[in-house]
């Protein structure tokens, strides 16, 4: 089965009892054999795969994470967890190869002086899946091509791979090297680091080591769980308590460097998916929205930032579209503004959200900003 996940570029395997075994291609899901998985199968299955460290937090949690390398072919992030009683196991495919910025469609010139910078804290957001732990590895990537770095990466559980080359490299994994994202940070602080990666900013302890790293002179990278950049600014400050919410938000204006927001969409073509970004950089706007309790404004400064290499999602989906490469009807699915985006495709030919198979797009020939993610 992960044979076949390698040789076709499946995204996920999922193990279900009473379920054949299927893989998502695509963004769908695919069956590999007709005959259903009993609780013996997956039982089988993941003793298999599993380490007995996380054989044992299953036992007691009920769920448990960890990398597993099929041979010399692919590294796969696994969880498996119970479910009426019995094991499930999901397996994501984590490419061997780190992508550019082309082939993510990443924006170079407004991501690089994101990553010349000495200080401040980066966060990429977007819904599970949506292709933030492959966005982070290019731009850790080209750190460790570009700049005479120490980097810290530290993950649950670490997937893509790094090493030397301009930079020092030092990977750190959950639960093996450190017992929490919290404990790994402020020990961070003293291993002489100039970059640091939190695979994800999951808690408020976690939340205040990483800005207070960044505050420090440091640059560090973060994922959350969130869409759009006014979004994840809340969200930051909404963890805390409320009476530290004010000076929160002080600190956040300064030490705030920029958010990426991005989504995965399915292209027009039916195969493959493409990546829709929102880009935010600080700057003295957007830091005044921010202490004002104005967030609900950002994608306005967003909005009249352009040459600053700001891009809104709405905007960005708008090309896509005008390029061919996503349907009418997926950009209007996904847009933040659903009445804006309507007017704005209007005068781009669209006939209706069922109108053709671009939904009522025609491609305009230019190349596709970003290949299959």
């Amino acid at each position: 089965m992960l044979k076949i996940m390698v040789d076709r570029d499946a995204a996920d395997l999922h193990l279900r009892v009473n379920k054949a075994p299927c893989i998502r291609l695509h963004g769908d899901f695919e069956p590999l054999e007709p005959k259903p998985l009993t609780p013996e199968d997956t039982e089988r299955l993941m003793k298999e795969i599993t380490p007995p460290r996380n054989q044992q937090q299953l036992q007691e949690q009920g769920s448990t994470d960890f990398a597993y390398a099929f041979s010399e072919q692919a590294r796969f992030r696994t969880n498996v967890f119970r479910c009426f009683g019995n094991i499930g196991i999901v397996m994501r495919l984590i490419p061997t190869r780190i992508f550019t910025f082309e082939q993510l469609g990443l924006p170079k010139d407004s991501i690089y002086p994101i990553l010349q910078s000495q200080r401040g804290m980066v966060i990429v957001t977007g819904p599970t899946g949506s292709g933030k732990t492959t966005s982070l590895a290019t731009m850790i990537d080209w750190i460790n091509a570009n700049r005479s770095v120490h980097i810290i990466t530290i993950e649950d559980p670490i997937e893509y791979t790094h090493v030397h080359k301009r930079a020092i490299v030092s990977h750190r994994e959950l639960h093996v090297d450190t017992p929490s994202f919290a404990n790994a940070l402020r020990g961070a602080l003293r291993q002489d680091p100039d970059v640091i990666l939190v695979g994800e900013m999951r808690d408020l302890e976690t939340m205040e080591a990483a800005i207070t790293a960044a505050e420090t002179g440091h640059l560090v990278f973060g994922t959350l769980h969130t869409i759009g950049a006014a979004t994840t600014v809340d969200r930051i400050i909404d963890q805390f308590p409320a009476n530290q919410q004010e000076q929160i938000r002080s600190v956040l204006a300064v030490a705030l460097s920029s958010i990426i927001s991005q989504t995965l969409l399915p292209k027009a073509s039916g195969k493959g998916r493409v990546a829709a970004f929102e880009i935010l950089h600080n700057n003295s706007a957007v830091a005044n929205l921010i202490r004002e309790k104005k967030t609900n404004r950002i994608t306005s400064v967003i909005q009249t930032s352009a040459k600053q290499g700001m891009i809104t999602l709405d905007d960005y989906l708008l090309m896509l579209y005008r390029k061919g490469v996503i349907t009418g009807s997926v950009c209007l699915e996904r847009a933040q503004n659903y009445d804006e985006m309507r007017k704005s495709m209007m005068g781009q030919g669209f006939a209706g959200e069922n109108g053709g198979e671009n939904g009522g797009q025609k491609a305009t020939g230019n190349k596709a900003p970003a290949e299959e993610y």
